[in-house]
């Protein structure tokens, strides 16, 4: 047994269908009790059960963010410069991926790309990868070794998109997706998602293809996107005019409480209910949002539909794979739309929320007895500025809302997942 102690804060329910005070617990001079990679108990220190104590000081112990959309392989050209979504692709996208032939770049990549979600406190995250079978095996491969809690997918993509960036064919592209998640799917911390890229860059062969994948593997995750743009939406009305978008998933078995579609800013009213009668999921990605122009999601109308929502980084249309980031745009896209997020709403978008969206919430997403001990130490006093936003916090919720609004990577002192030391960054 480990005892944590500090504050301890933790979401243990949604605070946009619960009384926000019932929504969350917290101690001031709290514990949070480890043993055997999961969470004991948690309480005031002077309840806390016999075992190594591991002083924390004031740092806040919080559950690990979890990102519920983003590309592994496009790290390396975040913040590229200019175009909407559809010319973006083709500008540096689909180049940047091309690179993903080459194995010694992709291990680079994917030792970055770890080093960097495990330094901003993500713990867990829903990835694309390329189309290629060995990067996206290299990609679950460096997830297992930093026990990284992971659900990874090749792309599918058959057309529009450069000849080089194309599979082969539907067949090769089902038969190696397939080849990944039996040797995936399931091992240890690690899952499969079927990752079409999204539906104008598959031909209806491929869709099918991926449907039969799903069939034969109900319980493997569907990660694509879905109306993040208003020319990607009438591109997909040309292509299948017979279907709206969201149509188009479902004709081919694509959508169910395992489906995770990126973006949504720009569902229709029958949209959201299919989604919502499916139990499919949505990614909101407020950073790359904004980058692109895309639209400013309607969070409150997709969540009174009935469809559940998490929060993503993007990256690399995203700027940043922090959540703190994350958690501060979706305020403020929701914000100019004239309705205000507390602190408490948005932190549980960016942890409990976001393993609701991946349907982890059984496992993760909060500090409850039973989950796995998968949390943050977060400092408080990382920068001169933050360690006086603190010291003025007036609430619990002025000083979340100071670590929304100022917190990023030096916040996080350390990050544990099953119980497990997987990054570290004390202050000197």
């Amino acid at each position: 047994m480990h005892v944590y102690r500090g504050r301890v804060f933790t979401p243990v329910a949604d605070p946009f269908a619960h009384d926000v005070s019932t929504s969350y617990r917290y101690f001031e001079h709290g514990f949070v009790a480890v043993q055997d990679g999961r969470i004991a108990a948690i309480g005031e220190r002077d309840n806390a059960p016999e075992g190594e104590t591991v002083d924390c000081g004031d740092a806040l112990i919080a559950p690990g963010f979890i990102d519920t959309h983003l590309h592994a392989p496009q790290l390396e050209m975040i913040g590229s410069y200019g175009g909407h979504l559809l010319e973006w692709l083709n500008r540096y996208t689909f180049p940047t991926e091309r690179k993903f032939e080459d194995l010694e770049h992709a291990r680079r990549v994917a030792r970055a790309f770890y080093d960097e979600l495990l330094r901003n406190g993500t713990l867990a995250a829903l990835v694309f990868s390329t189309i290629h079978y060995e990067a996206t095996d290299i990609f679950f491969e460096e997830a297992e070794r930093r026990g990284f809690r992971g659900i990874v997918g090749k792309t599918m993509m058959d057309r529009h998109a450069p000849e080089y960036l194309l599979d082969k064919s539907p067949r090769q592209s089902y038969e190696e997706s397939r080849a990944l998640l039996e040797k995936w799917h399931g091992r240890g911390l690690l899952r499969y998602a079927i990752t079409p890229r999204f539906a104008p860059t598959s031909t209806p062969e491929q869709l099918e293809y991926a449907g039969q994948l799903k069939r034969e593997f109900p319980d493997a995750w569907v990660h694509t996107h879905i109306s993040e743009n208003t020319n990607e939406v009438r591109w997909v009305q040309e292509l299948f005019p017979e279907a709206e978008y969201a149509d188009v998933y479902d004709h081919y078995g694509l959508l169910d409480e395992k489906t995770v579609l990126a973006h949504g800013v720009w569902l229709t009213a029958e949209e959201l209910d299919l989604l919502s009668r499916r139990r499919a999921r949505i990614a909101h990605c407020p950073n790359s949002n904004l980058f692109l122009g895309s639209g400013l999601f309607p969070l409150h109308r997709v969540l009174n539909a009935g469809v559940v929502v998490g929060l993503g980084s993007d990256i690399g249309a995203g700027t940043t794979p922090s959540m703190f980031n994350a958690m501060a745009d979706a305020y403020k896209v929701q914000q100019v739309q004239g309705v205000s997020l507390s602190p408490f709403h948005l932190w549980y978008l960016a942890t409990l929320g976001g393993a609701c969206a991946l349907s982890l919430d059984a496992e993760t997403g909060s500090l409850e007895p039973g989950k796995s001990a998968d949390f943050l130490v977060l400092d408080l006093h990382a920068t001169p500025l933050l360690t006086i936003r603190t010291a003025r916090a007036s609430s619990l919720e002025d000083l979340l809302a100071g670590l929304i609004f100022m917190g990023d990577d030096r916040a996080v002192s350390r990050s544990f997942i099953a119980g497990q030391l997987v990054s570290s960054r004390d202050r000197s």
